[in-house]
């Protein structure tokens, strides 16, 4: 039986406790859901890759220095294989190898998904008129969302074999309608 979305919020919720991280692996959900049908097989792959995306940062905030063992072994547990492998490739620099689309999927949507929310929150409209220009220009200012590794970004576009610009683009329209509850609405939205 496939792992239930609802048993895997739950477990996240365990572990994550701060708003931040349960925002970005709804955001990453949301996206990952979206890339199965671009990406992917459509309806038959959106829970799986929904539940990579969800879960992909579990473990990191309670085991930041077991990241992402921890989730890993508990997908294992659930016999959902595929996604614990995604989930354990999701950052290059960990040298496991990228053996399905959803791999590369998830390393693609990860980083990027992050830094368009980040963008939209300085935004008075939030991700509502944000642009893969604005996001590639904000790519090059290295102190915003520092945190954010852009290498990661570019080898995930890379490695899906699509544009950068065209990715952003997916990325801010696969948000779009979620933007209030992610909080990217911006402040236009609120006045």
């Amino acid at each position: 039986m496939a792992l239930l979305r609802d048993t895997a919020w739950t477990h996240l919720c365990s572990w994550t406790e701060t708003d931040s991280l349960r925002t970005h692996a709804r955001a990453v959900e949301i996206v990952m859901r979206a890339a199965a049908h671009r990406y992917g097989d459509g309806a038959q792959d959106e829970h799986s890759w929904g539940l990579a995306g969800l879960m992909h940062d579990a473990d990191y905030e309670r085991w930041p220095e077991d990241h992402p063992k921890r989730v890993v072994a508990w997908l294992v547990e659930q016999d959902e294989p595929a996604i614990a492998h995604a989930v354990s490739a999701h950052y290059t620099q960990w040298n496991v190898p990228y053996e399905s689309t959803l791999d590369k999927a998830l390393l693609a949507c990860d980083e990027l998904t992050g830094f368009v929310m980040a963008c939209s929150l300085l935004r008075p409209e939030g991700v509502t008129t944000l642009t893969p220009k604005s996001v590639k220009k904000k790519l090059k200012t290295l102190k915003f969302a520092a945190g954010v590794d852009r290498h990661e970004v570019n080898a995930g576009a890379e490695m899906l074999g699509v544009e950068l610009g065209e990715h952003i683009q997916f990325v801010i329209d696969a948000l779009r309608p979620h933007a209030e509850e992610l909080g990217i609405e911006g402040t236009a939205a609120t006045a």
